[in-house]
């Protein structure tokens, strides 16, 4: 599989705003509030509306999730044993105003037989997962009929695109390719390796500058987040934590509760 590299930029403040703001005197900036979609309050084991587990093959045993303070976190733990299920819940972003995803996520060890390459190795110690619509006069009529096809087959799970963030077990960080399954699926290795594992880490990820990459310039528009911890394929085991899941603006920083990671 032909690994491609996907450079983007952050746009920066437009300078001639800054100019007036320093002749007006004032000393901040309109900033988009940020959009907090994945708060997890560790009042009990039951994960919280409008978050579901979503079982994509009832032949596969589903991935176990459950709320808890993890190292003074409020977080959702995902355990996987050979089994595959997303954590998931519909997303309202402007991503526009605000298309960079943060989150903190951990790890208790990486999939050791994983491979994204290969359908055999398709598997996460955990991943985080945005997906998009796009009108369909945006599509050519190929793509179209195959989209079509999926959904005969799979239901609305298979999305127009799609974006995985992944913690793997041998790519390097940056790696990028598309899901050993669909190419309506980008894959982005965020993290890699043992060499963090046990601890939380913070990540940043402007989606609508990946999306792009992977797909072209269309007029995107969030569907869904899931996490996951999935092993149905190498039938393995996997523990791993996400936490403060919320969008913000291309310029403004994460909005983590005391201090990241």
């Amino acid at each position: 599989m032909k690994y491609t590299p996907i450079r983007f930029a952050l746009k920066p403040r437009s300078l001639a705003l800054l100019m007036l703001c320093a002749m007006s005197g004032l000393t901040t900036l309109a900033i988009a509030t940020p959009v907090r979609v994945g708060d997890f309050a560790a009042s009990g084991e039951a994960v919280p509306a409008p978050w579901k587990v979503v079982q994509i093959d009832d032949r596969v045993p589903a991935t176990r999730y459950r709320t808890f303070q993890w190292d003074g976190r409020a977080a959702v733990e995902a355990t996987a044993n050979a089994s595959m299920a997303l954590l998931a819940r519909p997303l309202t972003v402007d991503l526009q105003a605000t298309p960079v995803l943060c989150w903190l996520w951990r790890v208790d060890g990486v999939v050791q037989q994983a491979d994204l390459t290969r359908k055999a190795g398709d598997d996460y110690a955990a991943r985080v997962y945005v997906t998009f619509t796009v009108p369909p006069e945006s599509l050519d009529l190929g793509l179209r009929m195959k989209l079509a096809l999926g959904r005969s087959l799979y239901g609305a799970l298979a999305p127009d695109a799609a974006v995985n963030y992944v913690w793997d077990n041998r790519q390097p960080v940056g790696t990028r390719a598309f899901n050993a399954y669909t190419d309506r699926a980008a894959m982005v290795v965020r993290r890699s390796g043992k060499e963090q594992v046990g601890r939380w880490v913070s990540e940043r990820a402007n989606v609508l500058a990946d999306a792009t990459q992977a797909f072209g310039a269309l007029p995107f528009k969030a569907s869904l987040l899931a996490v996951a911890s999935d092993t149905d394929n190498t039938k393995e085991q996997a523990r791993a934590g996400f936490a403060e899941l919320h969008f913000v603006g291309a310029d403004e920083p994460c909005q983590f509760a005391g201090q990241p990671p």
